[in-house]
């Protein structure tokens, strides 16, 4: 099993696993403006391992683990991982997903969830609650690296309703995952308030101290590439994951000195023709209103041209707006 979580020496930049938006056309359109130096590793979509294990399989776990030919090229050119997110509650079924994920050829790695703060979760013993149950958590750890030939992660938070941080670390740090992403929140927190990255430092200290060479990630506020830098020096860090500070700037990861307004357009145009093209009529077309505001900013009447294209109902009449604003 190649692990290339320990290949890589330079602080490591993640884009988080996030519901439908982290699928396989948004992950394209940030990997087209990324340099290969600033962004690593990518995540899917979180999939349901019991969507995964479906007798009939399921549609939609197979959409969330969908990659298009044309993004399997660009990781592959500039040197990307893409890894798989699954959550769940019951370890037979991770077993099972590790197994079929490690047979499709498209992943260099499993993560597992625990850090979801869906309160319905809570009620299930999955992500997040995960964390207050700790030997099921475990449980699901080695069941997910038993059936798996790639290497396993986890992503989580630093407690439930209380900060519990070294005592939750400390237990996953027994299963020796390849990586810990740590999100500087409690569930009960859920997106509120600053993250608490001194928590996540306690989670890097304790990893040294037990000799673990397990890499940890810190997630939370991350809002440009400067300031993931930034917090690998001061919290000791072995990389960081960005979620949210992705809709700020999809130029992100890109070295561009100057964002044009053609380059928003321009980016947006492409954003809508490839997720035409991967999912035609398969999915609502409304999924692509939520990202329209990344691109439509920035620029005289922006907010103008954001308000008629979330009216536009379909594809051409947004190309049409586009069209439009140059």
């Amino acid at each position: 099993m190649v692990n290339f979580w320990q290949l890589n020496s330079a602080p490591i930049i993640a884009l988080a696993p996030m519901d439908d938006v982290t699928d396989t056309v948004f992950r394209e359109i940030i990997l087209s403006v990324s340099d290969p130096q600033r962004l690593h590793v990518l995540f899917t979509e979180f999939t349901s391992t019991e969507g995964i294990c479906h007798p009939k399989g399921s549609v939609k776990a197979m959409e969330r683990l969908m990659v298009n030919e044309s993004e399997l090229a660009l990781l592959k050119s500039k040197e990307c991982k893409l890894v798989a997110q699954i959550w769940g509650g019951d370890p037979e079924k991770f077993y099972r997903s590790a197994g079929i994920i490690s047979s499709m050829g498209l992943f260099d790695g499993i993560d597992i969830n625990m850090g979801c703060p869906v309160k319905k979760v809570l009620r299930n013993k999955t992500c997040s609650a995960l964390i207050g149950y700790p030997e099921l958590a475990k449980d699901i750890v080695y069941a997910t690296m038993a059936g798996s030939s790639l290497p396993v992660s986890v992503k989580t938070r630093i407690g439930v309703k209380e900060i519990i941080t070294e005592a939750w670390i400390a237990q996953l740090l027994e299963t020796k995952p390849s990586a810990i992403t740590i999100h500087g929140r409690t569930q009960k927190m859920m997106s509120k308030g600053l993250a608490l990255w001194d928590e996540i430092a306690k989670a890097v200290m304790l990893r040294d101290a037990v000799n673990s060479n397990t890499v940890i990630l810190g997630n939370g506020d991350v809002c440009s590439y400067e300031d993931g830098l930034t917090r690998v020096r001061d919290f000791g860090v072995d990389g960081v994951m960005v979620g949210t500070g992705i809709f700020k700037n999809p130029w992100m990861f890109s070295d561009e000195s100057e964002i044009t307004t053609q380059h928003r357009l321009d980016l947006l145009n492409k954003h809508i023709a490839t997720f035409e093209r991967t999912w035609k009529n398969t999915k609502n077309y409304n999924i692509l209103k939520r990202f329209y505001k990344i691109y439509l900013k920035g620029f005289d009447g922006a907010a103008e041209w954001r308000d008629l294209v979330m009216k536009a109902n379909g594809y051409r009449e947004v190309e049409v707006l586009v069209g439009q604003m140059k």
